[in-house]
């Protein structure tokens, strides 16, 4: 950040001006033996680079700083030289396909090269090819081989099993670890499918170069084991995917997410929208775009963890007028061999298969109150378009309660908690509140089946006194999040889930009430349990009514409890509640006025 630029003992070897990709820069030239001065000169603001690169506008941060993110490697190797490999997954045939760039600076050859495939843990061998190729003089040759695999195991956030791919050369070897999985969206029901079998997102966001900004920060970005800790901490909200949102975290991030086991939506840094200082630049091309994110994908491709390729965020371009992502996205997405969906943020979406994107941010209206989502579309929508039930739908922004770590609310909700909660709300009435409608939004978007992913708005962010967005941590550093966040959210989000179908309307005392209730299943066994209707004055359960219940295979089930309600008027609360043996309890809980 922003452009680089490289010399070696005093001489110019390039630059690089993308901002989220590596750069590589031929160095023998200009090596010599002994000690070597290498220097990297990077921008220092966003100011550096010309209107025709993208630079990670950002409408909710204020500083973008410079520096260099990542590591700085320096690879030797003779000729023939590893130039790029991609490792596709096949997960039919139990085989992985190979394609390899070699380059060959010598004159033309026959070179053997070599693949091995380990378990990443073990390192026991489950394949292994050798190969004779003739190599072009001066030039990069193709080379494309198919390797069976013994025993093939499938890679799932549940089982994040992975393997190791080894390229040997006669003068050059790498190496990169991939999982044997396949992920794509079924164009007929519009749901993904992993590994052949629906499987439905949940989870969250990282927004990590505003977390850079805030005062917590310091060096955990780069601190593996709190990255690790971060990741694990997200499990216990029964989250399987994370959207790695407007800015691109260090590769070991990706390491991490391939071995907790997490489905990333990976977003390019790119978010212009409306009209002025915010519109899209009419310097910026698709062509860049097509350099940038080819880069981007060469990146990232072997990562199990990456299924989806995200263009933009909430992006504009040109005022609608043309659509630069869209034009780039076409002329690269033949380039990754394992053909991962696109999400082409508020444009267009191009082909089927791919990803609609919506943030239906209910409480943006400050003047929204809980009992509105009884009648609000069960249809997510887009910002820019309608959603014409061609493409999957991600909700991957939702809710616009945020609070700052103390309490606070932000500027983006100040005269929506006035509303809620009145002018001299507590900090604890607000964090409930919080809380409370999140699960509650979780459970209606996830209920209603027509999202193939809810992801939380943000699992990672800033703090401060003038933002607009923020986490739910009360310590990032020690990875300590805020109670009633923990109390209500982590059953919003099971995968086999329940809502209770009622958004505090008033309900009269003393007759019997409807009270209408959706249960869902996230998984491939059926579900067998009970599910009660509770009613609490307090901490005191006074009407507990059940039902046996059965929820299909990766299905839902709508059932109703009828019960008389308390003739005594005031707040109870009221919980639609999932038990089976043995099993954790789920519920959906609301405050209801009975007068």
């Amino acid at each position: 950040m922003f452009g680089t630029k490289v010399f070696l003992n005093g001489k110019d070897l390039g630059e690089h001006l993308p901002c989220f990709t590596p750069g590589f820069f031929n160095v023998k030239d200009a090596l010599k033996p002994g000690e070597n001065e290498l220097i990297v000169r990077v921008g220092s603001s966003r100011n550096s680079i010309p209107l025709t690169i993208p630079s990670g506008l950002d409408f909710e941060k204020e500083r973008y700083i410079p520096g260099i993110y990542d590591n700085v490697e320096l690879i030797l190797s003779g000729t023939p030289n590893i130039i790029m490999v991609q490792a596709v997954p096949d997960i039919n045939r139990n085989q992985l396909r190979v394609q390899l760039h070699v380059g060959n600076s010598g004159e033309a050859a026959i070179s053997n090269i070599s693949f091995t495939i380990r378990e990443s843990r073990s390192k026991k061998i489950v394949g292994q090819l050798n190969k004779e190729v003739k190599l072009s003089a001066g030039k990069e040759d193709i080379v494309d081989v198919t390797i069976p695999i013994k025993n093939c195991r499938l890679w799932s956030p549940e089982d994040p099993f992975l393997y190791t791919l080894e390229v040997n050369t006669d003068a050059d070897e790498t190496s990169t670890r991939f999982g044997m999985r396949e992920f794509h969206f079924d164009t007929l029901t519009k749901k993904a499918v992993l590994n052949g079998k629906p499987y439905f997102l949940r989870g969250s966001n990282v927004t990590l170069y505003r977390f850079f900004e805030d005062s917590t920060c310091k060096n955990l970005p780069w601190n593996a084991t709190w990255v690790r800790k971060l990741h694990k901490s997200f499990k216990q909200f029964h989250w399987n995917s994370l959207r790695y949102c407007i800015g691109f975290p260090p590769e070991e991030w990706y390491r991490i997410a391939d071995e907790e086991g997490f489905l990333i939506q990976d977003e390019f840094p790119i978010w212009y929208g409306g009209t002025g200082w915010c519109s899209w630049p009419k310097e910026l091309h698709a062509d860049e775009l097509v350099k940038e994110y080819t880069e981007w994908m060469q990146d990232r491709w072997n990562h199990p963890s990456v299924v989806i390729w995200d263009a933009s965020n909430e992006t504009v371009c040109n005022n609608g007028k043309t659509d630069e992502t869209g034009e780039a996205v076409s002329k690269v997405r033949s380039l990754d061999l394992s053909n991962r969906p696109w999400d082409n943020s508020y444009s267009q979406s191009r082909e089927a298969g791919d990803v609609f994107e919506s943030h239906p941010y209910h409480f943006q209206d400050p003047k929204f109150q809980l009992k509105d989502i009884a009648k609000a579309g069960i249809i997510p929508q887009g910002n820019n378009y309608p959603n014409t039930g061609k493409y999957a739908v991600i909700i991957n922004e939702y809710g616009w309660l945020w609070l700052n770590r103390d309490g606070s609310t932000t500027t983006l909700t100040k005269e929506l908690y006035k509303n809620l909660l009145g002018e001299n709300s507590t900090i604890a009435q607000r964090r409930h509140l919080y809380a409370m409608y999140t699960a509650a939004e979780t459970e209606f978007w996830r209920c209603h089946r027509n999202a193939a992913g809810v992801l939380h708005f943000t699992a990672l962010g800033y703090s401060r006194s003038d933002g607009q967005t923020s986490d739910n941590f009360i310590n990032p550093a020690k990875l300590e999040y805020e109670n009633e966040f923990l109390k209500y959210v982590p059953d919003a989000f099971s995968p086999v889930g329940i809502m209770l179908d009622e958004w505090g309307k008033d309900i009269e005392i003393g007759k019997s009430h409807n009270f209408k209730i959706i249960a869902i299943n996230d998984l491939e066994p059926a579900w067998s349990g009970s599910v009660h209707l509770q009613i609490l004055k307090g901490k005191k359960v006074i009407i507990d009514k059940s039902i046996q219940l059965t929820i299909p295979s990766y299905g839902k089930k709508a059932i109703s409890i009828v019960c008389e309600v308390p003739n005594i008027s005031g707040l109870y609360t009221v919980q639609a509640v999932l038990e089976k043996k043995d099993s954790k309890q789920v519920k959906s809980i609301r405050e209801i006025l009975f007068k």
